[in-house]
Protein backbone atom coordinates (compact mmCIF):
# COMPACT_ATOMS: atom_id res chain seq x y z
CA UNK A 1 0.00 0.00 0.00
CA UNK A 2 1.29 3.39 -0.98
CA UNK A 3 -0.06 5.07 2.13
CA UNK A 4 1.79 2.60 4.35
CA UNK A 5 5.14 3.32 2.73
CA UNK A 6 5.12 7.06 3.21
CA UNK A 7 8.47 7.98 4.66
CA UNK A 8 9.23 11.41 3.31
CA UNK A 9 7.85 14.77 4.38
CA UNK A 10 5.77 16.59 1.80
CA UNK A 11 6.98 20.11 2.49
CA UNK A 12 6.42 22.27 -0.58
CA UNK A 13 3.91 19.85 -2.09
CA UNK A 14 2.90 20.43 -5.71
CA UNK A 15 -0.90 20.51 -6.08
CA UNK A 16 -2.28 17.86 -8.45
CA UNK A 17 1.19 16.42 -8.97
CA UNK A 18 -0.18 13.30 -10.66
CA UNK A 19 -1.37 15.41 -13.59
CA UNK A 20 2.11 16.89 -14.05
CA UNK A 21 3.35 13.29 -14.27
CA UNK A 22 0.65 12.63 -16.86
CA UNK A 23 1.89 15.68 -18.77
CA UNK A 24 5.35 14.12 -18.94
CA UNK A 25 3.80 10.93 -20.35
CA UNK A 26 2.04 13.04 -22.99
CA UNK A 27 5.35 14.76 -23.82
CA UNK A 28 7.17 11.43 -24.18
CA UNK A 29 4.47 9.99 -26.45
CA UNK A 30 4.51 13.11 -28.62
CA UNK A 31 8.30 12.87 -29.04
CA UNK A 32 7.93 9.15 -29.72
CA UNK A 33 5.70 9.77 -32.74
CA UNK A 34 7.71 12.73 -34.01
CA UNK A 35 10.87 10.63 -34.08
CA UNK A 36 9.29 7.70 -35.89
CA UNK A 37 7.78 9.97 -38.58
CA UNK A 38 10.83 11.98 -39.64
CA UNK A 39 12.18 9.37 -42.05
CA UNK A 40 8.88 9.03 -43.91
CA UNK A 41 8.54 12.79 -44.36
CA UNK A 42 12.11 13.04 -45.66
CA UNK A 43 11.72 10.06 -48.00
CA UNK A 44 11.21 12.17 -51.18
CA UNK A 45 14.50 13.98 -50.48
CA UNK A 46 16.59 11.07 -49.27
CA UNK A 47 15.61 8.52 -51.91
CA UNK A 48 16.83 10.87 -54.64
CA UNK A 49 19.99 11.92 -52.83
CA UNK A 50 20.99 8.39 -51.83
CA UNK A 51 19.46 6.46 -54.73
CA UNK A 52 17.25 4.30 -52.54
CA UNK A 53 14.89 1.82 -54.11
CA UNK A 54 11.40 1.44 -52.69
CA UNK A 55 12.49 -1.96 -51.40
CA UNK A 56 15.36 -0.32 -49.50
CA UNK A 57 12.86 1.92 -47.76
CA UNK A 58 10.63 -1.05 -47.02
CA UNK A 59 13.50 -2.89 -45.32
CA UNK A 60 14.23 0.18 -43.17
CA UNK A 61 10.65 0.15 -41.93
CA UNK A 62 10.83 -3.60 -41.44
CA UNK A 63 13.92 -3.18 -39.24
CA UNK A 64 11.98 -0.82 -36.96
CA UNK A 65 9.03 -3.21 -36.70
CA UNK A 66 11.28 -6.20 -36.07
CA UNK A 67 12.88 -4.46 -33.09
CA UNK A 68 9.48 -3.24 -31.89
CA UNK A 69 8.09 -6.78 -32.03
CA UNK A 70 11.16 -8.18 -30.29
CA UNK A 71 10.96 -5.73 -27.41
CA UNK A 72 7.19 -5.50 -26.95
CA UNK A 73 6.84 -8.68 -24.81
CA UNK A 74 9.95 -7.69 -22.79
CA UNK A 75 9.43 -3.98 -22.22
CA UNK A 76 6.95 -4.29 -19.37
CA UNK A 77 9.11 -6.74 -17.48
CA UNK A 78 12.15 -4.49 -17.96
CA UNK A 79 10.18 -1.65 -16.38
CA UNK A 80 9.40 -3.90 -13.42
CA UNK A 81 13.06 -4.87 -13.07
CA UNK A 82 14.65 -1.42 -13.46
CA UNK A 83 11.85 0.65 -11.98
CA UNK A 84 9.84 3.15 -13.98
CA UNK A 85 12.05 6.15 -13.22
CA UNK A 86 15.29 4.71 -14.58
CA UNK A 87 13.66 2.25 -16.98
CA UNK A 88 11.62 4.87 -18.82
CA UNK A 89 14.54 7.31 -18.90
CA UNK A 90 16.80 4.58 -20.30
CA UNK A 91 14.31 3.75 -23.05
CA UNK A 92 13.97 7.40 -24.09
CA UNK A 93 17.77 7.77 -24.00
CA UNK A 94 18.13 4.80 -26.38
CA UNK A 95 15.55 6.05 -28.85
CA UNK A 96 16.86 9.63 -28.65
CA UNK A 97 20.37 8.51 -29.59
CA UNK A 98 18.94 6.31 -32.33
CA UNK A 99 16.80 9.14 -33.72
CA UNK A 100 19.79 11.50 -33.84
CA UNK A 101 22.02 8.76 -35.29
CA UNK A 102 19.91 8.89 -38.47
CA UNK A 103 21.73 12.15 -39.22
CA UNK A 104 25.02 10.22 -39.52
CA UNK A 105 23.67 7.58 -41.92
CA UNK A 106 24.87 7.56 -45.49
CA UNK A 107 23.39 4.35 -46.86
CA UNK A 108 20.24 2.28 -46.72
CA UNK A 109 21.95 -0.27 -44.45
CA UNK A 110 23.00 2.43 -41.99
CA UNK A 111 19.49 3.86 -41.90
CA UNK A 112 18.17 0.35 -41.23
CA UNK A 113 20.51 -0.04 -38.25
CA UNK A 114 19.39 3.31 -36.85
CA UNK A 115 15.77 2.29 -37.41
CA UNK A 116 16.27 -0.99 -35.56
CA UNK A 117 17.76 0.83 -32.57
CA UNK A 118 14.87 3.31 -32.65
CA UNK A 119 12.39 0.43 -32.46
CA UNK A 120 14.18 -1.08 -29.46
CA UNK A 121 13.81 2.13 -27.47
CA UNK A 122 10.35 3.17 -28.64
CA UNK A 123 8.75 -0.19 -27.85
CA UNK A 124 9.00 0.63 -24.13
CA UNK A 125 7.00 3.87 -24.30
CA UNK A 126 3.49 2.51 -23.92
CA UNK A 127 4.25 -0.23 -21.35
CA UNK A 128 6.16 2.32 -19.26
CA UNK A 129 3.44 4.96 -19.55
CA UNK A 130 0.65 2.50 -18.70
CA UNK A 131 2.59 1.27 -15.65
CA UNK A 132 3.12 4.88 -14.54
CA UNK A 133 -0.60 5.59 -14.80
CA UNK A 134 -1.35 2.48 -12.74
CA UNK A 135 1.10 3.65 -10.05
CA UNK A 136 0.04 7.31 -9.94
CA UNK A 137 -3.74 7.28 -10.48
CA UNK A 138 -6.72 5.68 -8.76
CA UNK A 139 -8.63 3.34 -11.03
CA UNK A 140 -11.46 5.80 -11.66
CA UNK A 141 -9.00 8.29 -13.25
CA UNK A 142 -6.82 5.90 -15.24
CA UNK A 143 -8.91 5.90 -18.42
CA UNK A 144 -8.76 9.71 -18.57
CA UNK A 145 -5.02 9.78 -17.85
CA UNK A 146 -4.37 7.13 -20.49
CA UNK A 147 -6.45 9.03 -23.02
CA UNK A 148 -4.49 12.20 -22.32
CA UNK A 149 -1.03 10.69 -22.75
CA UNK A 150 -2.14 8.59 -25.74
CA UNK A 151 -3.30 11.74 -27.53
CA UNK A 152 0.38 12.62 -27.78
CA UNK A 153 0.64 10.12 -30.64
CA UNK A 154 -1.70 12.22 -32.76
CA UNK A 155 -0.07 15.47 -31.65
CA UNK A 156 3.32 14.06 -32.65
CA UNK A 157 1.93 13.00 -36.03
CA UNK A 158 0.75 16.60 -36.55
CA UNK A 159 3.87 18.38 -35.27
CA UNK A 160 6.29 16.34 -37.39
CA UNK A 161 4.96 17.69 -40.73
CA UNK A 162 5.20 21.20 -39.29
CA UNK A 163 8.79 20.90 -38.05
CA UNK A 164 10.57 18.56 -40.45
CA UNK A 165 9.99 20.33 -43.81
CA UNK A 166 11.11 23.67 -42.36
CA UNK A 167 14.24 22.24 -40.76
CA UNK A 168 15.19 20.26 -43.86
CA UNK A 169 14.60 23.16 -46.24
CA UNK A 170 16.43 25.68 -44.03
CA UNK A 171 19.30 23.73 -42.48
CA UNK A 172 19.44 20.48 -44.42
CA UNK A 173 17.86 17.08 -43.82
CA UNK A 174 20.38 16.03 -41.15
CA UNK A 175 19.21 18.88 -38.92
CA UNK A 176 15.69 17.45 -38.90
CA UNK A 177 16.92 14.27 -37.21
CA UNK A 178 19.18 16.16 -34.82
CA UNK A 179 16.65 18.75 -33.67
CA UNK A 180 13.63 16.48 -33.33
CA UNK A 181 15.74 13.73 -31.76
CA UNK A 182 17.21 16.09 -29.16
CA UNK A 183 13.72 16.71 -27.72
CA UNK A 184 14.18 13.40 -25.93
CA UNK A 185 17.02 14.84 -23.83
CA UNK A 186 14.74 17.64 -22.63
CA UNK A 187 12.21 15.04 -21.56
CA UNK A 188 14.82 12.98 -19.69
CA UNK A 189 15.93 16.03 -17.70
CA UNK A 190 12.34 16.89 -16.76
CA UNK A 191 11.49 13.26 -15.93
CA UNK A 192 14.47 12.67 -13.65
CA UNK A 193 13.90 16.01 -11.95
CA UNK A 194 10.20 15.49 -11.24
CA UNK A 195 9.45 11.78 -11.15
CA UNK A 196 9.68 9.52 -8.12
CA UNK A 197 7.47 6.66 -7.01
CA UNK A 198 4.48 8.04 -5.08
CA UNK A 199 5.70 6.45 -1.83
CA UNK A 200 9.01 8.30 -2.13
CA UNK A 201 7.98 11.66 -3.57
CA UNK A 202 8.70 14.64 -1.28
CA UNK A 203 6.47 16.98 -3.32
CA UNK A 204 3.36 14.77 -3.13
CA UNK A 205 0.77 16.00 -0.64
CA UNK A 206 -0.70 13.66 1.94
CA UNK A 207 -4.17 14.16 0.48
CA UNK A 208 -3.13 13.27 -3.03
CA UNK A 209 -1.12 10.31 -1.78
CA UNK A 210 -4.24 9.03 -0.07
CA UNK A 211 -6.31 9.59 -3.22
CA UNK A 212 -3.86 7.60 -5.35
CA UNK A 213 -3.99 4.69 -2.89
CA UNK A 214 -7.74 4.92 -2.31
CA UNK A 215 -8.77 1.87 -4.34
CA UNK A 216 -5.47 0.02 -4.55
CA UNK A 217 -6.60 -2.73 -2.20
CA UNK A 218 -9.15 -3.94 -4.74
CA UNK A 219 -6.48 -4.96 -7.25
CA UNK A 220 -5.22 -8.53 -7.56
CA UNK A 221 -2.41 -8.31 -10.13
CA UNK A 222 -0.85 -11.51 -11.42
CA UNK A 223 1.31 -12.53 -14.33
CA UNK A 224 -0.39 -14.33 -17.18
CA UNK A 225 1.75 -16.50 -19.41
CA UNK A 226 1.43 -15.89 -23.12
CA UNK A 227 1.08 -19.61 -23.80
CA UNK A 228 -2.15 -19.62 -21.79
CA UNK A 229 -3.51 -16.67 -23.75
CA UNK A 230 -2.77 -18.39 -27.05
CA UNK A 231 -5.23 -21.10 -26.05
CA UNK A 232 -8.08 -18.56 -26.14
CA UNK A 233 -10.00 -17.73 -29.33
CA UNK A 234 -10.53 -14.16 -28.12
CA UNK A 235 -6.75 -13.63 -27.90
CA UNK A 236 -6.36 -14.87 -31.48
CA UNK A 237 -9.18 -12.58 -32.62
CA UNK A 238 -7.37 -9.60 -31.13
CA UNK A 239 -3.94 -10.66 -32.43
CA UNK A 240 -5.20 -11.31 -35.97
CA UNK A 241 -7.10 -8.03 -35.99
CA UNK A 242 -3.89 -6.19 -35.12
CA UNK A 243 -1.78 -8.29 -37.50
CA UNK A 244 -4.00 -7.47 -40.49
CA UNK A 245 -4.79 -3.81 -39.85
CA UNK A 246 -1.77 -2.28 -38.04
CA UNK A 247 0.37 -2.58 -41.21
CA UNK A 248 -2.23 -0.49 -43.04
CA UNK A 249 -1.75 2.28 -40.49
CA UNK A 250 2.03 2.05 -40.94
CA UNK A 251 1.42 2.26 -44.69
CA UNK A 252 -0.43 5.56 -44.28
CA UNK A 253 2.13 6.85 -41.78
CA UNK A 254 5.30 6.08 -43.74
CA UNK A 255 4.37 5.83 -47.42
CA UNK A 256 1.89 8.71 -47.85
CA UNK A 257 4.62 11.40 -48.19
CA UNK A 258 6.29 9.40 -50.98
CA UNK A 259 2.94 8.80 -52.67
CA UNK A 260 2.05 12.50 -52.65
CA UNK A 261 5.50 13.35 -54.00
CA UNK A 262 5.45 10.77 -56.78
CA UNK A 263 1.80 11.09 -57.79
CA UNK A 264 1.24 14.84 -57.38
CA UNK A 265 4.72 16.31 -57.37
CA UNK A 266 4.51 17.77 -53.86
CA UNK A 267 7.99 18.60 -52.59
CA UNK A 268 8.98 18.54 -48.94
CA UNK A 269 7.86 22.13 -48.35
CA UNK A 270 4.36 21.30 -49.67
CA UNK A 271 3.75 18.08 -47.75
CA UNK A 272 2.91 19.71 -44.42
CA UNK A 273 -0.74 20.79 -44.96
CA UNK A 274 -1.96 17.47 -46.46
CA UNK A 275 -0.30 15.42 -43.71
CA UNK A 276 -1.65 17.67 -40.97
CA UNK A 277 -5.19 17.31 -42.36
CA UNK A 278 -4.83 13.51 -42.49
CA UNK A 279 -3.76 13.20 -38.86
CA UNK A 280 -6.18 15.79 -37.51
CA UNK A 281 -9.04 13.78 -38.99
CA UNK A 282 -7.45 10.56 -37.72
CA UNK A 283 -7.58 12.06 -34.23
CA UNK A 284 -11.27 12.80 -34.71
CA UNK A 285 -11.85 9.25 -35.90
CA UNK A 286 -10.34 7.82 -32.74
CA UNK A 287 -12.85 9.73 -30.64
CA UNK A 288 -15.73 9.12 -33.05
CA UNK A 289 -15.23 5.36 -33.22
CA UNK A 290 -15.25 5.05 -29.46
CA UNK A 291 -18.25 7.35 -29.19
CA UNK A 292 -20.29 5.27 -31.67
CA UNK A 293 -20.09 2.00 -29.75
CA UNK A 294 -20.69 3.81 -26.45
CA UNK A 295 -23.74 5.54 -27.91
CA UNK A 296 -25.16 2.21 -29.08
CA UNK A 297 -24.61 0.70 -25.64
CA UNK A 298 -26.47 3.62 -24.03
CA UNK A 299 -29.38 2.92 -26.38
CA UNK A 300 -29.63 -0.58 -24.95
CA UNK A 301 -27.68 -2.54 -27.56
CA UNK A 302 -25.94 -5.69 -26.43
CA UNK A 303 -22.15 -5.42 -26.04
CA UNK A 304 -21.40 -7.73 -28.97
CA UNK A 305 -23.78 -5.91 -31.31
CA UNK A 306 -22.56 -2.45 -30.31
CA UNK A 307 -18.86 -3.22 -30.68
CA UNK A 308 -19.19 -5.19 -33.92
CA UNK A 309 -21.51 -2.64 -35.50
CA UNK A 310 -19.08 0.18 -34.72
CA UNK A 311 -16.18 -1.87 -36.11
CA UNK A 312 -18.17 -2.71 -39.27
CA UNK A 313 -18.98 0.97 -39.82
CA UNK A 314 -15.27 1.79 -39.51
CA UNK A 315 -14.29 -1.09 -41.80
CA UNK A 316 -16.79 0.07 -44.42
CA UNK A 317 -15.57 3.67 -44.15
CA UNK A 318 -12.08 2.54 -45.19
CA UNK A 319 -13.31 1.02 -48.46
CA UNK A 320 -13.48 4.30 -50.49
CA UNK A 321 -9.68 4.61 -50.32
CA UNK A 322 -9.66 1.79 -52.89
CA UNK A 323 -10.81 4.39 -55.43
CA UNK A 324 -7.69 6.50 -54.98
CA UNK A 325 -6.33 5.55 -58.40
CA UNK A 326 -9.27 7.38 -59.99
CA UNK A 327 -8.62 10.76 -58.37
CA UNK A 328 -6.54 11.96 -61.32
CA UNK A 329 -4.75 15.24 -60.58
CA UNK A 330 -7.09 16.22 -57.73
CA UNK A 331 -4.65 16.03 -54.85
CA UNK A 332 -7.10 17.16 -52.18
CA UNK A 333 -9.59 14.50 -53.21
CA UNK A 334 -6.82 11.96 -52.66
CA UNK A 335 -6.04 13.55 -49.30
CA UNK A 336 -9.72 13.37 -48.38
CA UNK A 337 -9.88 9.64 -49.16
CA UNK A 338 -6.71 8.91 -47.17
CA UNK A 339 -8.00 11.08 -44.31
CA UNK A 340 -11.26 9.14 -44.22
CA UNK A 341 -9.38 5.83 -44.21
CA UNK A 342 -6.95 6.95 -41.50
CA UNK A 343 -9.84 8.28 -39.40
CA UNK A 344 -11.73 5.00 -39.81
CA UNK A 345 -8.62 3.04 -38.84
CA UNK A 346 -8.35 4.94 -35.57
CA UNK A 347 -12.04 4.32 -34.87
CA UNK A 348 -11.53 0.63 -35.64
CA UNK A 349 -8.46 0.54 -33.41
CA UNK A 350 -10.26 2.21 -30.50
CA UNK A 351 -12.93 -0.51 -30.58
CA UNK A 352 -10.45 -3.31 -31.15
CA UNK A 353 -8.51 -2.25 -28.04
CA UNK A 354 -11.71 -2.38 -25.99
CA UNK A 355 -12.07 -6.05 -26.95
CA UNK A 356 -9.22 -6.84 -24.57
CA UNK A 357 -10.91 -5.17 -21.60
CA UNK A 358 -14.40 -6.35 -22.64
CA UNK A 359 -13.67 -10.07 -22.45
CA UNK A 360 -10.43 -10.58 -20.49
CA UNK A 361 -9.92 -10.15 -16.73
CA UNK A 362 -7.97 -7.07 -15.70
CA UNK A 363 -4.92 -9.13 -14.78
CA UNK A 364 -4.65 -10.31 -18.39
CA UNK A 365 -5.43 -7.09 -20.28
CA UNK A 366 -1.83 -5.84 -20.35
CA UNK A 367 -0.56 -9.17 -21.65
CA UNK A 368 -3.28 -9.31 -24.32
CA UNK A 369 -2.45 -5.79 -25.49
CA UNK A 370 1.25 -6.70 -25.59
CA UNK A 371 0.44 -9.79 -27.61
CA UNK A 372 -1.59 -7.72 -30.06
CA UNK A 373 1.20 -5.14 -30.32
CA UNK A 374 3.58 -7.97 -31.13
CA UNK A 375 1.24 -9.21 -33.86
CA UNK A 376 0.85 -5.75 -35.37
CA UNK A 377 4.61 -5.21 -35.41
CA UNK A 378 5.20 -8.59 -37.06
CA UNK A 379 2.61 -7.67 -39.69
CA UNK A 380 4.39 -4.40 -40.37
CA UNK A 381 7.76 -6.13 -40.51
CA UNK A 382 6.50 -8.55 -43.19
CA UNK A 383 4.44 -6.10 -45.23
CA UNK A 384 6.87 -3.18 -45.56
CA UNK A 385 9.45 -4.96 -47.78
CA UNK A 386 6.64 -6.38 -49.93
CA UNK A 387 5.30 -2.87 -50.52
CA UNK A 388 8.77 -1.72 -51.52
CA UNK A 389 9.32 -4.61 -53.94
CA UNK A 390 5.90 -4.04 -55.50
CA UNK A 391 6.54 -0.33 -56.05
CA UNK A 392 9.92 -1.08 -57.65
CA UNK A 393 8.40 -3.76 -59.88
CA UNK A 394 5.37 -1.69 -60.88
CA UNK A 395 7.27 1.62 -61.21
CA UNK A 396 5.26 3.27 -58.47
CA UNK A 397 1.78 1.82 -58.92
CA UNK A 398 0.19 2.69 -55.59
CA UNK A 399 -3.36 1.93 -56.77
CA UNK A 400 -3.40 -1.81 -55.96
CA UNK A 401 -1.90 -1.11 -52.53
CA UNK A 402 -4.78 1.21 -51.68
CA UNK A 403 -7.27 -1.42 -52.94
CA UNK A 404 -5.79 -3.95 -50.51
CA UNK A 405 -5.77 -1.33 -47.73
CA UNK A 406 -9.43 -0.59 -48.41
CA UNK A 407 -10.56 -4.21 -48.17
CA UNK A 408 -8.37 -5.49 -45.34
CA UNK A 409 -10.62 -4.23 -42.53
CA UNK A 410 -13.67 -6.06 -43.87
CA UNK A 411 -11.57 -9.24 -44.06
CA UNK A 412 -10.38 -8.68 -40.50
CA UNK A 413 -13.96 -8.04 -39.34
CA UNK A 414 -15.19 -11.32 -40.86
CA UNK A 415 -12.35 -13.28 -39.23
CA UNK A 416 -12.98 -11.60 -35.88
CA UNK A 417 -16.69 -12.48 -36.16
CA UNK A 418 -15.88 -16.12 -36.93
CA UNK A 419 -13.36 -16.44 -34.10
CA UNK A 420 -15.43 -14.53 -31.57
CA UNK A 421 -19.18 -14.73 -32.35
CA UNK A 422 -20.03 -13.27 -28.95
CA UNK A 423 -18.11 -11.04 -26.54
CA UNK A 424 -18.15 -13.11 -23.36
CA UNK A 425 -15.84 -13.09 -20.32
CA UNK A 426 -12.80 -15.30 -20.80
CA UNK A 427 -11.64 -17.46 -17.93
CA UNK A 428 -7.87 -17.51 -17.39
Amino acid sequence: MIAEKQSAPNTGAIPHLRWYICGLLFFATTVNYIDRQVLGILKPVLEKQMSWSEADFGWMLSAFNAAYALMMPLAGRLMDWMGTRLGYASAVFVWTLAAMAHSLAGSAAQFSIARFCLGIGEAANFPAAIKTVADWFPKRERALATGIFNSGSNVGAILAPLMVPYLAATFGWRSAFLVTGSLGFLWIIAWLALFREPAEHRRLSAGERQLIASDREEETPRKVKYVRLLGKRAAWAFLIGKFLTDPIWWFYLYWTPGFLNRQYGLDITQLGPPLIVIYLLADAGSVGGGWLSSALLKRGWALTSARKTAMFVCAAAVVPVSLLMFTGERVWLAVALISLAASAHQGWSANLFTLASDVFPRSAVGSVVGLGGFGGAIGGMLVSPLIGYWLDFSHGAYGPLFVIAGLMYLIAWVLLHVLLPKFEPVEI
